[in-house]
């Protein structure tokens, strides 16, 4: 065994040991972490502005948001034609379809004057429906001879317009039974809503309506030829009470097809003339 100088030199180890990170994998998850909390505010803001907000504020938002008229017209089929793509009787294609109505021929704003399908809402019809009621009562109570008469007479709202109903019950008929003939008390009724509806100046119409009770006598009449005999007969008494032939849009026979007492179609009442003051 070697000693002193002699003695062999050991070599010298060095381990160097290198500690690696974790990948680093960038910021991109915190961009789409903040779009996501962004449109999360978005969304209850707008939660928010819809309950805080009423229909009128909220139409408008909507129109807003909306391509404009011009835009949706541009790029639509045969948008370069004469009517740009239309028909003159295609509904109108605002942004907003709840704030107007009407056709290309007519558009009317909702709320205007007018009946359900000129686009006036139930509160404007139910004006004129009041307005007229007065009309006919303060008409009626004028006459010491009409009033006993308003019991029979009912104004009421339908989808034509205003209808006056002038409606038959146990202790009064407006005609002779099983004929068109008025009855002296129906003609001043008739005269007297004449008066009431002179100054409308708006088409009428005349419905006739009968009972269910059926002709005794076959073959010489039946409850269509009444109906329609006694709207021509209510026709004639509201020219003489003053209105023009021209207001006349037409005359109608119904028979007993629309009772006002469905429950029992045999009830007087059920036999009444409509005048209908058309929208």
């Amino acid at each position: 065994m070697a000693t002193g100088s002699d003695a062999p030199v050991r070599p010298l180890i060095v381990r160097k040991i290198t500690v690696q990170a974790a990948p680093h994998h960038g910021g991109a998850w915190k961009v789409a972490y903040a779009d996501f909390v962004t449109a999360l505010m978005a969304f209850f803001l707008l939660l928010w502005l819809l309950g805080a907000t009423d229909e009128n504020k909220r139409r408008g938002l909507a129109d807003y948001f909306t391509p404009t008229l011009v835009k949706t017209k541009e790029e639509s089929a045969g948008a370069d034609g004469l009517l740009g793509g239309s028909s003159i009787t295609d509904v109108d294609s605002y942004p907003n379809a709840a704030g107007q109505t009407g056709t290309r021929t007519i558009t009317i704003p909702r709320d205007a004057r007018g009946g359900p399908k000129e686009g006036a809402s139930a509160a404007t019809a139910a004006v004129g429906h009041q307005a007229m009621q007065e009309r006919i009562e303060a008409r009626l109570e004028a006459d010491k001879g009409l009033r006993r008469l308003l019991r029979q007479v009912r104004v009421v709202p339908s989808p034509e317009g205003v209808r006056i109903d002038l409606v038959d019950d146990a202790d009064f008929s407006m005609f002779t039974l099983g004929t068109a003939s008025l009855v002296p008390d129906a003609r001043l009724l008739l005269a007297g809503i004449a008066k009431a509806v002179a100054a409308e100046e708006v088409p009428l119409v005349v419905r006739g309506h009968t009972d269910a009770l059926q002709w005794q006598r076959s073959g010489e009449g039946n409850n269509w030829s009444l109906s329609a005999g006694r709207a021509e007969a209510t026709r004639q008494a509201l020219m003489r009470g003053g209105i023009g032939e021209g207001r006349f849009h037409r005359i109608e026979g119904v028979a007993d097809r629309e009772p006002l007492i469905p429950d029992d179609p045999l009830d007087a009442r059920n036999r009444r003339m409509s005048i209908v003051l058309l929208d």
